[in-house]
């Protein structure tokens, strides 16, 4: 069910107001309820859907996570412990007169390693332990960030050094988290293993800065070319670029270069760069120049 697209799963469209997911996840429960199709697995499994898609269409911050990111980023920032912790519909069970929710999701998520695990609760038992998630940073330079890579971890289990190759995505931002699935700590009692998560550290660079998935570059010219215009070659993570600054052009402007900027993680296409232009004003003139300034502040300027 990781990659199901909530909105799909609940007969919606991107978009549909809270009300509308209310309504529509109230007519499902009802249809695929465990109670009314006893011994059909695919009732049940689409009861699972469709109470996954509403714990987090319900919830607007992971809604609003999803939105953003898509069904494949949000599942790289979120496990199931988070997108079931805090779902509760029991009254809403009550109210349309089904069975309680915790003892249908205990049966059909499977005791201890599932709904009231999820949800944060202790479980059902000690038959089942789901295994320890592990976390930690995980640092990668700016350029890396930028083309995607391939970084190595080294994690203790069990007492043993351990070592993974991770993929890290191009486009991916400072404070990501990646989920490594079932790479965590061991299950007890035939419990799944738990997961690992690393938080992204992107470092800085010393020609660029970012702005979500735009890239910002600064460059100085002088008085002359800021008021005449000129060519000025810039950096770019795709190599040197030509631009042309137009003249009378105003300090701070920025000069924008569509698709140079980061990838976004998760869907097509890119950000754009920007070269912020600032104008160089000399600390020293010689006497040349001065007469010259002089002449030209005579002039109105």
């Amino acid at each position: 069910m990781a990659q199901t697209d909530y909105y799909q799963a609940l007969g919606l469209q991107k978009g549909a107001t809270a009300d509308e997911i209310k309504k529509a996840y109230r007519k499902l429960a009802i249809k695929f309820h465990p109670d009314k199709n006893p011994g059909d697995k695919s009732a049940e499994d689409r009861f699972k859907e469709i109470n996954e898609a509403y714990a987090v269409l319900s919830d607007p911050q992971k809604k609003a996570q999803y939105d953003q990111f898509g069904s494949s980023g949000f599942h790289q920032r979120y496990s199931q412990e988070d997108i079931f912790r805090g779902f509760d519909v029991s009254d809403l069970f009550r109210d349309m007169g089904l069975g309680g929710s915790d003892d249908v999701f205990s049966r059909i998520f499977g005791g201890a390693d599932g709904f009231q695990q999820h949800r944060g609760g202790r479980g059902f038992g000690t038959r089942r332990q789901r295994g320890e998630d592990f976390s930690m940073e995980l640092k990668v330079s700016f350029r890396d960030a930028y083309t995607g890579s391939e970084k190595k971890v080294a994690f203790s289990k069990n007492g043993k050094r351990e070592e993974l190759v991770v993929k890290v995505p191009a486009g991916v931002e400072n404070g990501s988290r990646l989920r490594l699935q079932g790479k965590g700590g061991e299950g007890i009692g035939g419990g799944a293993q738990g997961d690992i998560y690393l938080t992204i550290v992107v470092g800085s660079d010393a020609q660029f800065s970012r702005e979500g998935d735009d890239i910002i570059t600064e460059r100085q010219i002088r008085f002359s070319e800021a008021a005449l215009g000129c060519a000025l070659e810039v950096p770019t993570l795709e190599g040197a670029k030509r631009i042309k600054v137009p003249a009378g052009i105003q300090p701070g402007t920025k000069i924008r270069l569509k698709g140079l900027g980061f990838p976004h993680m998760g869907s097509t296409g890119k950000g754009d760069l920007y070269v912020k232009i600032e104008i160089q004003v000399p600390e020293n003139l010689s006497v040349d120049q001065r007469a010259l300034l002089e002449k030209l502040a005579e002039k109105g300027l």
